[in-house]
């Protein structure tokens, strides 16, 4: 099926501006980014979670490995908002790096 008109007309536009700007693709960002508010929530929520399921330990094995789920997932939330964390903070390293070679460049002259 081909595309109609719009599509061809949008899809022009996305490659002119792709073509004019090589760091076009880097400077999008995800839609939901990472905040410390999220990982600290994420580790409480791991902790409490295994505290709970010691505490269940003595009632009921599966009511505790239930629990030890809910603790492995948290964990797994928790390290996805510190890799993106750490990937923000790289980046910006990174800009900092550039912006302060740029600025010895233009102060040599």
């Amino acid at each position: 099926m081909p595309l109609s008109e719009d599509e061809q007309r949008i899809l022009r536009e996305i490659e002119e501006q792709l073509h004019r700007d090589p760091n076009f693709a880097r400077d999008l960002t995800p839609a939901r980014g990472a905040s410390r508010r999220s990982l600290v929530l994420a580790v409480i929520g791991a902790v409490a979670a295994v505290t709970v399921c010691v505490l269940l330990l003595g009632v009921s094995p599966y009511l505790a490995f239930a629990c030890f789920l809910v603790a492995v997932v948290a964990l797994a939330v928790a390290e996805k908002h510190l890799r993106a964390l750490g990937d923000e903070a790289m980046r910006h390293v990174s800009n900092l790096r550039r912006t302060a070679g740029q600025q010895r460049r233009d102060g040599d002259r």
